[in-house]
């Protein structure tokens, strides 16, 4: 099977991408936009970006071939335009951990079902993406009572970006559980989170950092790609109810949806591939539904339809 790889030139592992070369210059463009504005700020941006854009060509490449694939214009104008609502979501999180984020601007959709489990003490495995800004979500998480979350992530990767929001508030990292390496300890602790009513969020669009990592192929956005299973075997370990939330940015706001997938998930011993690929399918269709609605929203820049090699007892053929 032909894959993108040949156009987007980079088959590296996402982990492999240091994400914090795109905000080197946040930290001034932060101090522009409190002193000054947000149009300023903008001023300021396009020729950071434009460095940006003709330095990093595949960043450039792989922001091209997602804007074609979502039907969007895959020019430099599209490509700046797509590395521009990154920044622009960069700020939103420096602005959110700085205290000086309106959340009067963040509306949010299906959660009250979520947070009335959440009341009767039944935690949420909640799928998101790197689509919009997930901080949201955690900040929202220390203001709105009943919603307490754990995020788990691999931020080695983004360590520099991570010390500023640190910088800005502490708390920033109060509920982040790093996940590169997932034991019975951990898997332990998050049993006794869903078991108090808590949400715990895992991302469902970056495939493990391992050498031959467990995935579900699924269609997206007109090709086949990989996503892990983590999240689906972990809601089936947790034995909570699973569903999936995206946060992405409309006009001058944002909107949070909270999507049920699964009361429970359970994955037969025989089926146990054909169950994985299900739910990953399900997953990815909400993502492109959600990826076609805020297109430049998408903030996978490397080749997300590379095809790695698999580990096949649990991935689906």
């Amino acid at each position: 099977m032909a894959q993108v790889g040949a156009s987007a030139g980079d088959s590296r592992h996402w982990a492999a991408v240091n994400e914090a070369t795109c905000v080197a210059g946040m930290r001034l463009l932060f101090w522009v936009c409190r002193t000054f504005g947000r149009w300023p700020f903008r001023i300021v941006l396009y020729p950071v970006l434009l460095w940006y854009v003709a330095t990093q060509p595949r960043a450039r490449r792989a922001s091209s071939v997602y804007l074609a694939r979502v039907g969007r214009p895959a020019g430099v104008t599209g490509v700046l335009r797509h590395f521009g609502a990154f920044a622009e979501a960069i700020l939103d999180k420096m602005l959110l951990w700085g205290g000086a984020f309106d959340f009067d601007r963040v509306r949010l959709h299906g959660a009250e079902p979520l947070l009335e489990r959440a009341r009767r003490g039944q935690g949420t495995l909640l799928v998101c993406a790197h689509l919009g800004n997930l901080d949201l979500c955690r900040a929202l998480s220390l203001r709105t009572p009943g919603l307490r979350v754990t995020v788990l992530v691999h931020t080695k990767h983004a360590q520099a970006f991570n010390d500023v929001l640190a910088q800005l508030d502490p708390k920033s990292r109060l509920n982040l559980m790093q996940v590169t390496d997932m034991d019975a300890g951990m898997a332990m602790q998050l049993s006794e989170r869903i078991g108090r009513g808590e949400f715990v969020v895992i991302a469902g669009d970056r495939v493990p950092v391992s050498p031959n990592p467990r995935v579900a192929l699924a269609p997206f956005l007109g090709r086949t790609a990989a996503f892990p299973i983590g999240p689906y075997v972990m809601a089936a370990v947790l034995g909570c109810p699973l569903a999936a939330m995206f946060a992405t940015r409309t006009g001058g706001g944002y909107d949070v949806h909270f999507e049920p997938l699964r009361d429970k998930v359970v994955l037969p011993r025989r089926e146990r591939a054909q169950a994985l690929a299900e739910l990953a399918a399900v997953y990815a269709a909400r993502l492109e539904y959600h990826a076609r609605r805020a297109p430049l929203e998408w903030f996978n820049f490397y080749d997300f339809w590379h095809l790695p090699e698999t580990d096949s007892p649990d991935a689906a053929q």
